[in-house]
C-alpha cells in the first residue's frame, strides 16, 4: 500500500484502515457500512470505506 494508494485498505479492520489512512495524509476518512446510502459529491483527500462485520470491504477515494 503507498500514501496514494487509496484501493489498499480492503481486509483490515476498520480500525486500524483509519490508523494508517490518517498516518499516509488522508485528510477526511468516511466509514460507511456496506450498502449504505451516501452523498456522491467528490472531495478530494477523502477514503472511503465501505464496512461489513468490522472489515473494510472496499475503499476508494473521493
Amino acid at each position: 500500500m503507498t500514501d496514494t494508494d487509496a484501493e489498499g485498505y480492503a481486509g483490515l479492520r476498520v480500525e486500524r484502515a483509519e490508523e494508517l489512512a490518517r498516518r499516509h495524509g488522508w485528510a477526511s476518512v468516511r466509514v460507511l457500512p456496506q450498502g449504505a446510502a451516501m452523498a456522491m459529491d467528490y472531495r478530494e483527500g477523502r477514503l472511503n470505506l465501505a464496512v461489513r462485520d468490522g472489515l473494510v470491504v472496499r475503499s476508494w477515494e473521493g
